[in-house]
């Protein structure tokens, strides 16, 4: 269970951001504030708010210590406080004088990154409060950051979408295009994947955007070699931009905060959505889980603050969803990573996901793969694996024999997901239909002449007459 329990609201304005730290809860908002709470009975501090920012408080966190916060602003700053007295320990202005949308301190509390609106990133000196080094995104603002728990390396996430790595002296290590729409927020896991080989450690990475969807990224870190960014899944749930995504810290739960104004706290080996909240009112623009209890809060336009309280039963109430109705070649990742759990192997969805497993990949593993590539060393489990992999092959020639032919497209002879109707009168699979109109002539798959025309129009019919008959024979 998951209850709320507490519901700050005292800022006067949008809340942008909220932090722990081991006995304090800070939050900032476009009031020009930020303020801090007792995790003991959520009272404001006597020195909160804090008042030194012009402009909106974009972000706002904790050293590791926790006896600092910094906060950055529109005003081109980041501040630095100190917990204890709430007095301003340092004012460090952004070379550029732009904007200053989010800032995070390093593992061992050395560095504090910040990132600005002209996608300027500077690494600060949190001892001696200097810049250290300045550096530059090619387009778009910066608007996410997050260190790796080593602290070798940190991430930062622009508007423009890309992910982008950096070591210790600042150098771009590599840059890629993760959300298309712009990347909102990004973060961590502190705890390592299971699994890494000696001199090799897997963390996970998550991050949200424009797109709707959140994100998981593999980073390995090899202590010679350097590192390595690997694709892993993407979560689904809501059904607009994700503003906020935070990794609990013990790894086990990912919370996540949308325009859709839900919180949604996914169980991170299953993937699985233990919860979904929906007090806020409007946009769910931040949200943070405490370092050494179960809680989380979250931040919105609603100018609330909500403080939510797990129950230690929390991470067991992930429930295995229905195998899923499709054909097993079709499978997602996720679809198999379901499929593992439903039969007891649990244990094996992040071997699957870290080699991107799909159904027509999971037909085809052998007992030679498993061991070989994707190193399950138990001879007990691999056999156990093989027998249901087998149980599903048996399944899918038993389905196959058994589809209807007018459910089976005429170009790829398997069965329709997208029926779409061409000119010529008969339906095809949308992509097969696709593909061929822009690789061949303009002519008809089943009658060999020119097609009056290229558009392709939705068989609603048919799909509902396929998805009733899949329906039918998974119930079977």
């Amino acid at each position: 269970m998951v209850k709320l329990i507490h519901t700050l609201a005292d800022h006067d304005d949008d809340v942008n951001c909220c932090a722990f730290s081991s006995s304090l809860l800070a939050t900032c908002s476009l009031d020009k504030t930020i303020r801090l709470y007792s995790l003991s009975d959520f009272t404001e501090v006597p020195y909160s708010p804090l008042t030194f920012h012009t402009y909106a408080v974009h972000c706002c966190c904790f050293s590791p210590s926790g006896h600092i916060l910094a906060s950055c602003s529109t005003d081109g700053t980041t501040v630095l406080w100190d917990t204890q007295n709430g007095q301003i320990l340092a004012v460090m202005e952004q070379p550029s004088g732009s904007p200053v949308r989010v800032c995070r301190f390093s593992p061992d509390s050395t560095c504090l990154v910040s990132g600005a609106s002209d996608g300027t990133v500077v690494l600060w000196n949190a001892q001696s409060y200097k810049l250290h080094r300045c550096a530059s995104v090619k387009d778009g603002s910066l608007v996410a950051c997050a260190f790796s728990p080593p602290g070798n390396l940190f991430v930062t996430g622009s508007s423009c979408g890309d992910l982008t790595v950096w070591d210790d002296k600042m150098r771009c290590l590599h840059s890629e295009k993760a959300h298309d729409l712009g990347i909102t927020c990004c973060d961590f896991s502190s705890q390592p994947v299971p699994g890494g080989e000696q001199g090799l450690q897997f963390f996970q990475l998550a991050s949200c955007g424009q797109d709707c969807q959140i994100k998981i990224w593999i980073i390995s870190f090899i202590h010679i070699l350097g590192f390595e960014l690997k694709y892993k899944s993407t979560l689904t749930g809501h059904c607009a931009p994700v503003l906020a995504c935070a990794f609990s810290h013990d790894g086990q739960m990912l919370v996540s905060g949308s325009v859709d104004k839900s919180v949604i706290v996914y169980d991170t080996k299953t993937e699985n959505i233990l919860h979904t909240l929906t007090q806020h009112t409007r946009y769910v623009t931040t949200c943070a889980f405490a370092p050494n209890i179960l809680l989380l809060a979250t931040g919105s336009m609603d100018k609330t603050v909500n403080i939510w309280q797990f129950d230690t039963e929390t991470l067991c109430q992930a429930k295995i969803p229905d195998q899923p109705k499709q054909f097993t070649e079709n499978w997602s990742e996720d679809d198999v990573s379901n499929w593992l759990c439903a039969e007891g192997l649990e244990d094996l969805v992040d071997i699957f996901k870290m080699n991107n497993i799909d159904g027509r990949e999971l037909l085809n593993l052998t007992k030679e793969s498993l061991a070989d590539d994707l190193k399950i060393e138990s001879l007990g489990l691999r056999s156990k694996v093989l027998r249901k992999i087998e149980e599903l092959r048996t399944k899918v020639k038993t389905l196959s024999s058994e589809i209807p032919d007018e459910f089976i497209c005429p170009i790829t002879r398997e069965l329709m997901k997208e029926p779409v109707i061409a000119s010529d009168g008969y339906s095809y699979e949308k992509e097969a239909m696709e593909n061929w109109i822009s690789k061949k002539k303009r002519t008809s798959p089943m009658t060999n002449l020119v097609l009056s025309s290229v558009i392709l129009i939705p068989n609603r019919t048919l799909k509902m007459a396929i998805d009733r008959w899949l329906s039918e024979t998974h119930q079977k």
